[in-house]
This record gives structure tokens, C-alpha cells and sequence, in this order.
């Protein structure tokens, strides 16, 4: 099975996607990628890449990755973004067509995440190579916009959504990440079928601990470590506002590893506030990550409170199911659902502060050997409904069924 894989985000880009290309490698597809100029997170065009570049290069893995030219995001100001975003839209529309003109395709595999916007390739693509087009769904639009505060006219709103509309109906099969959305897309999809198929864990993240020292060493204590973007939707000031009523508890300790829009905030408002129980990590290879998290005493994951946050699996509940550590989930929802129906650890409501500090001490005070059956039963639960493989083989059935013309 011949496979164009389209996404605006890709390797050396740290997203999982470049995983699922080479799972799906491993199924027997034959697949290609058609992407942009590597930028993300930083803003900067990576080193040994052009923002203006375009052409072919061969991955060692043994796939051909065609890149177009983009914009850089740069520190992520609105218009700059919009700029990121619309010129990957245009070129992988106008040069996307052209590199990959001697090329044929049976199925064009969308990878979904914000924005949706960059489908509309998929869309040309599909009609000149006469192939099928699956688009993979990772955020609801127009509500990610509005749910961020990126977006809040109501006008531009209802323009995006008549775009999603217009995109959804020209694919053959729609992919959510989260059964929660389903009823919203199917409601904007008209006839096209939409079918849950759940993002796999990073394989970085599910290895064990590599040999020798670990890229971060944590203090004793009772270390709640949060992996991943520090950005606006993950409620990071709720994790402050908890972290200070923990000030009494001189053992527990709040490890932000990573970076994000919000960083900057972060380290003004721990300074201003003085919680010497946080720590801001930095930022750390996906490799890495493995020797942190199994220093963690649990894994923290935490949302703002909103119908879409609601709706939404974050990535990182397989990422920490797969660490095998209790889990604190500060989210509402689907997410919540994930981890509760695993018995990987304990949740509470999105944005309250007392109820976050309250899970972390309840933890804290479980004899070890029901922390560890926690651990144990989130890594089955992982093998069972997040393993690369098994959604490898799940994705192309997907596929043969689209090809065969069969309605799920």
C-alpha cells in the first residue's frame, strides 16, 4: 500500500507522527511524507535546513521526505503564526503537487493537529493523484481557537468552521483521537464516516531507563513531575496555586520539565512568589525522558476546564501510562475517563487548586505496594490500547477498508 503521509510538523521535530510513518513502515506500506522546514519549538529554521528550501531528502530509515518552504513560527506572536500556517497551506498546495509529480498514491494520510487549515494540500493532492484521504483529527476547530483565546469573534469563528465543513466532507474517512469527539465532528462532517483511533505513546517514553546517569537528577522527596508543553491550555497556574498550599509539606516537591509559551511566566511567578517546592526543569530529549519519569514519585497532567479541554485525551496520558508511575490527572472529562478506566491513579476536577493538592497527599500517603500496582496496571492498560503496533495494524485495516470501498 502506497501511503502519502502530510503533516506540516515533522522529524527532527519531536512529534509522534514520525513514529506512526515508521510503524506503518513496518506493516509493509510503502510511505512518503510530504512536510515543511523544521521549526518547531524554538521558532528557528532548524540548523541545516531553509526556510525558502524545497526538495527531497531520504530519511535513514528508508522513507523519502519531500519539504516545502514555510515561515518560521518564531516566538509565536499571532500574526507570525498565522503566517507559519498559511504558508505551509500554500506551499505544500502549489509545490507539493509538483515534487511529488511522478509519484501515485493510494492513500493520503493527514496528520491532523492544529491547524486543520493544512489538509486543504491533502484535499489538491487527493484529486490530482486519485487517491483516498484520511485526516487524522487531534483538535476540534473552530473551538481550539476560541478554547485558547487565540480566536474570539464570532464572525471569523463561523468562517473557520465553514472551512472545517469543507475540509471534513472531502475526505474519506475521518480519524479523532478522542471518542469525546466524535458527535462534534461527525455533526460537521455530513456523510463522511469518523471513527476513533487513539494516539499511539511516544516510543521514547515507553523504553526503560537508559544505562548510566539520567539528563536529570531529582532532590529526595516526594517528587509529582509534569512532562511536556508549558503552555496556556494546561493550567499551569492551578499547578502553582496547589504547589503553594503544599508549602507545609516540605517533602513534596512540583517538577516542571519542559518548555512552552508560558515558561517565561512560570519562572517570574515562582520567583515572585517565592515556592521553593517548584522547580522548572528545562527542557529534555525525548531519550531522556524515561530516566526522569522513573525518578518521579507520581506523573502529574492537568487542563483548564473547558468543554473542549473536556473532550480531549492529552497526549501525555500514554506517555505516562507507559513510564508505569501513579498518575495525577487535574482534568476534566475524557481525559479523566482514560485514567480512571485504567486505575493508573487519581484525578480530580480541572482548575481546582485544593483538589489538586489534596490528590498529591492522598498519593503520597498509599503504602508502595499499591503505588506500584498502579504503575503496573496504567503499563498493561498502555500495551492494550496505545501500543505502536497494535495501532499500526489498526490503521492500515483502516486504510484497506477506505480502499475497498467499505463503509465502517
Amino acid at each position: 500500500m502506497r501511503v502519502l503521509v502530510l503533516s506540516q510538523y515533522y522529524w527532527p521535530e519531536s512529534f509522534r507522527i514520525t513514529e506512526v510513518v515508521e510503524s506503518l513502515q513496518r506493516t509493509g506500506c510503502h510511505v512518503t511524507v510530504l512536510t515543511g522546514q523544521p521549526n518547531y519549538p524554538q521558532g528557528a529554521v532548524f540548523d541545516g535546513y531553509s526556510a525558502a528550501g524545497f526538495g527531497a531528502q531520504q530519511h535513514e530509515a528508508g522513507y523519502s521526505i519531500y519539504r516545502v518552504p514555510l515561515v518560521p513560527r518564531g516566538r509565536g506572536g499571532a500574526i507570525v503564526l498565522v503566517a507559519n500556517y498559511l504558508s505551509f497551506v500554500l506551499s505544500a498546495s502549489v509545490l507539493g503537487p509538483w515534487l511529488l509529480r511522478k509519484q501515485s498514491f493510494d492513500v493520503i494520510f493527514v496528520f491532523g493537529m492544529s491547524p486543520i487549515l493544512q489538509a486543504i494540500p491533502a484535499v489538491i493532492l487527493k484529486w490530482i493523484k486519485v487517491a483516498k484521504l484520511v485526516t487524522w483529527v487531534q483538535d476540534l476547530w473552530p473551538e481550539s481557537l476560541e478554547a485558547t483565546g487565540f480566536v474570539r469573534n464570532r464572525r471569523v469563528l463561523a468562517m473557520v468552521a465553514v472551512v472545517v465543513r469543507w475540509i471534513y466532507r472531502r475526505n474519506d474517512l475521518l480519524l479523532v483521537q478522542s471518542q469525546a469527539f466524535i458527535p462534534p465532528v461527525q455533526a460537521m462532517a455530513g456523510k463522511t464516516p469518523v471513527l476513533y483511533h487513539p494516539n499511539p505513546g511516544e516510543l521514547a517514553f515507553a523504553q526503560t531507563q537508559p544505562p548510566g546517569p539520567s539528563a536529570l537528577v531529582l532532590e529526595p522527596g516526594y517528587n509529582v513531575v509534569f512532562a511536556g508543553n508549558l503552555g496556556t491550555v494546561q493550567a499551569l497556574g492551578t499547578v502553582l496555586d496547589a504547589a503553594e498550599l503544599l508549602m507545609l509539606h516540605p517533602d513534596v516537591r512540583i517538577v516542571l520539565v519542559g518548555s512552552g509559551s508560558r515558561s517565561e511566566w512560570l519562572q517570574q511567578e515562582v520567583a515572585r512568589r517565592q515556592l521553593d517546592n517548584v522547580q522548572l526543569a528545562g527542557r529534555f530529549a525525548p531519550e531522556a525522558m524515561p530516566g526522569i519519569l522513573a525518578q518521579a514519585s507520581a506523573l502529574l497532567v492537568s487542563l483548564v476546564r473547558s468543554p473542549i479541554m473536556g473532550q480531549t485525551v492529552p497526549s501525555k496520558m500514554q506517555a505516562y501510562l507507559a513510564a508505569g508511575k501513579p498518575i495525577i490527572a487535574s482534568l476534566d472529562g475524557e481525559g479523566a475517563r482514560v485514567l480512571e478506566e485504567s486505575g493508573a491513579g487519581v484525578s480530580c476536577s480541572a482548575e481546582d487548586a485544593v483538589a489538586l493538592a489534596q490528590a498529591v497527599l492522598r498519593l503520597r500517603a498509599m503504602p508502595s505496594n499499591e503505588l506500584q500496582r498502579m504503575g503496573e496496571v496504567g503499563l498493561i492498560y498502555y500495551k492494550q490500547h496505545f501500543d505502536q503496533e497494535v495501532l499500526a495494524a489498526k490503521l492500515v485495516k483502516h486504510f484497506s477498508q477506505v480502499l475497498a470501498g467499505n463503509k465502517p
